[in-house]
C-alpha cells in the first residue's frame, strides 16, 4: 500500500459519513479515515455489513483490506445499518451508491434518491450532501429541489470519483485530480478543503460541470480504446503492426502512452454504462452524440471480430473446445461486470463451442463454461486458446506446457500480451490483434 500523505496541520479531524460500502464508498471512507477523519459508513446489505463489522473486506482490491483494518484499529472507521444514525452529527455526507443503467441507457437514480430520503431528516446546513456516484448533468439541481420538498435545506455538492480498479487505494490516497462542483460556493470550498491533504490539482466548478466532467472523462477514454482497436483492424488489413504504430503515437506529447493497447473492447462497471448514459443525457436535451453512438457500436463489433478469429482458427466453433484465459474485465481485479472476456465466453458458447476458463481471481457461473483451476487446465484438449484478460500471470506462462496439452495449435491473443516468439518456438500459431 502506498504511504498516505501526511494530514495538514490546519485541516483538523472531521466527522464524515459515507453511504454505500461498495467499491467506491468503502475505498473513499477508508481513505478519509486513514488521513485522520472519523468516518461512519452506512450500508444497506446485511451480509456485507456483518462482514465489514467483523473486519472482512468483500472486495478483491489490493491494499484495501489493510486500509480498512487501519481505520477500524484507530477507531476512525465504523459501519452502520441505519443511514440516519450514521449521518447524525456528520460535517459532510457522501453518497456512493449504485447508479445502474436503466432503460434506453438512462441512469437509474433510485438508489441515490433512496439514500437522500434516508438522511434528509438528519442533515442540516451547512453540512453538505456530496454525490460521488456518477450522475448525468443536471441531476444535482433536480435532487436539490427534491431535498427541499423533504424539508432539508442542506447544500448539494458533486464530487465524482475517478478510481481505477486494481489501483483504487492509490487513486484515493494519491489522486490525479479532484473535481468539486456546487452552486453553493461555501459548500464547494468545504469539500475541496477535505481533499486538500491529498495535494492533488483541484477543479472547483458548478454542479453540472462536475457531473459532465466524470462522463466526459470516461467517454474520452472509451473512445481512445475504440480508436486503437479500429487501428488494429486496419493494421491487419494492410500488413502493419499496431504495436509499432501505437509506439509512434505514444511519443507525441499531445497523445502520450496511456490507453493505446488493443483488446477485445472496453468493459467494467463504468465505461459501458457511462458512455451510454452520456448519449442518453445528450439526447434528452436534443443533441445526437453520433461520435459516441459509433463508439458503442464499434466496441460491440470488436467482440465479434475476436470471435471470428477464434472461429477461423478452429475451423468453425460447433463442438469445438476453447480454452479461455481470463474472465475479469481487466487484470488485477475480480470484477466481471460488463467484462469483454465474459461476453466472449457467452458468444463462443452461443456459437456451439465448449469453453474452459481460468481466471486468477474472478468467479462466474455461465452455461456452457467450465471454470478450471489453472491455465494449463484451460488449455487441456483445447482446439484454440484465447487470451481475454491482461493478467500479468499470463505473461509468465510456459508456452511449451500449453502446447503439450492442447489439441489444436492456435493461440488467439486478444490482449497482445504473450511473447509471440516464445509461443511460436513452442510450435504454436500465434495470432494477436493488429499484427
Amino acid at each position: 500500500m502506498p504511504p498516505a500523505p501526511e494530514p495538514s496541520p490546519t485541516a483538523g479531524s472531521r466527522r464524515l459519513t459515507v453511504l454505500g460500502a461498495g467499491y467506491v464508498g468503502l475505498t473513499t471512507a477508508a481513505g478519509f479515515a486513514y488521513i485522520g477523519h472519523r468516518v461512519a459508513v452506512g450500508e444497506a446489505d446485511p451480509g456485507r455489513l456483518a462482514a465489514l463489522a467483523a473486519g472482512e473486506v468483500p472486495l478483491a482490491e489490493p491494499g484495501l483490506a489493510e486500509l480498512v483494518a487501519a481505520g477500524m484499529a484507530a477507531g476512525r472507521l465504523s459501519f452502520h445499518g441505519d443511514n440516519a444514525a450514521a449521518a447524525k452529527g456528520a460535517e459532510a455526507v457522501f453518497l456512493a451508491v449504485p447508479t445502474p443503467e436503466g432503460e434506453g441507457g438512462e441512469v437509474d437514480l433510485s438508489f441515490v434518491k433512496s439514500a437522500l430520503r434516508s438522511v434528509a431528516a438528519a442533515v442540516r446546513p451547512p453540512t453538505p450532501v456530496v454525490i460521488k456516484s456518477s450522475v448525468p448533468p443536471g441531476t444535482a439541481a433536480r435532487l436539490a429541489r427534491e431535498l427541499r420538498d423533504l424539508g432539508c435545506a442542506a447544500p448539494l455538492v458533486v464530487n465524482p470519483e475517478f478510481l481505477q480498479e486494481g489501483r483504487a487505494v492509490q487513486d484515493v490516497l494519491h489522486p490525479y485530480r479532484v473535481v468539486v462542483g456546487s452552486d453553493d460556493p461555501q459548500a464547494a470550498a468545504m469539500v475541496a478543503q477535505l481533499h486538500a491533504t491529498f495535494g492533488a490539482p483541484t477543479v472547483v466548478t458548478g454542479a453540472a460541470s462536475a457531473e459532465l466532467a466524470k462522463y466526459a472523462s470516461n467517454a474520452y477514454l472509451a473512445t481512445r480504446l475504440t480508436f486503437v482497436n479500429a487501428m488494429a483492424h486496419v493494421a491487419e488489413a494492410v500488413g502493419a503492426d499496431v504495436g509499432d504504430v501505437m509506439a509512434a503515437l505514444a511519443l507525441d506529447p499531445r497523445i502520450g502512452p496511456h490507453y493505446l493497447q488493443p483488446g477485445p473492447g472496453y468493459g467494467g462497471s463504468c465505461f459501458p454504462k457511462d458512455v451510454r448514459a452520456l448519449v442518453a443525457a445528450a439526447a434528452a436535451h436534443g443533441h445526437d452524440l453520433k461520435l459516441l453512438r459509433s463508439v458503442v457500436e464499434t466496441n460491440d463489433d470488436q467482440l465479434d471480430r475476436v470471435v471470428d478469429k477464434v472461429r477461423a482458427a478452429a475451423g468453425g466453433l460447433d463442438g469445438k473446445v476453447v480454452g479461455l484465459l481470463g474472465l475479469a474485465f481487466k487484470g488485477g481485479t475480480a470484477d466481471t461486470r460488463s467484462s469483454p472476456a465474459v461476453s466472449l465466453a457467452e458468444r463462443l458458447v452461443a456459437a456451439g463451442a465448449r469453453v474452459q476458463a481460468y481466471d486468477p481471481a474472478a468467479r462466474v457461473a455461465l452455461p456452457g463454461v467450465e471454470q478450471v483451476p489453472t491455465a494449463v487446465a484451460a488449455a487441456a484438449g483445447a482446439d484454440v486458446l484465447l487470451v481475454a484478460t491482461e493478467w500479468e500471470e499470463f505473461t509468465f506462462l510456459d508456452p511449451a506446457a500449453l502446447a503439450a496439452v492442447m489439441r489444436g495449435r492456435v493461440v488467439v491473443d486478444a490482449r497482445n500480451l504473450l511473447d509471440r516468439d516464445r509461443v511460436a518456438a513452442a510450435g504454436l500459431d500465434y495470432r494477436g490483434l493488429g499484427r
